[in-house]
């Protein structure tokens, strides 16, 4: 059964660190596009991140500079390392397979369940 499982999720105050990580289970191959997504209560979910099979990325302009994705390919497995995190990087997080390099959620094609993020002051 493929699915995309998240992990790393927690509780830190403002300025600590997260590594979130997700397992692409079941899938024998090396996904071309892969990425994270965001979402709080009341808000449409933002595309954070995606790498490509090359190890190109890009990254949305709220979180440039503070998270950076990456990849291991033997192990199919995604992470997301967060530093400097802010109040307002409270969300519940999405790793997602993409169909083209894009932040745009309308071309996911799999979610994984999520993992929950707190950040307080």
């Amino acid at each position: 059964q493929r699915q995309l499982v998240e992990s790393g999720g927690g509780s830190v105050q403002t300025g600590g660190s997260l590594r979130l990580s997700c397992e692409a289970s079941g899938y024998n191959y090396q996904l071309p596009f892969i990425g994270w997504f965001r979402q709080g209560p009341g808000k449409e979910r933002e595309g954070i991140a995606i790498i490509g099979s090359d190890g190109g990325t890009i990254y949305a302009n709220s979180v440039q500079g503070r998270f950076t994705i990456s990849r291991d390919n033997g192990k199919n497995t995604l992470y997301l390392q967060m530093n400097n995190l802010r109040p307002g990087d409270t969300d519940m997080y999405y790793c997602a397979i993409v169909t083209t390099r894009t932040l745009n959620s309308r071309f996911v094609s799999t979610w994984g369940q999520g993992t929950q993020v707190t950040v307080s002051s």
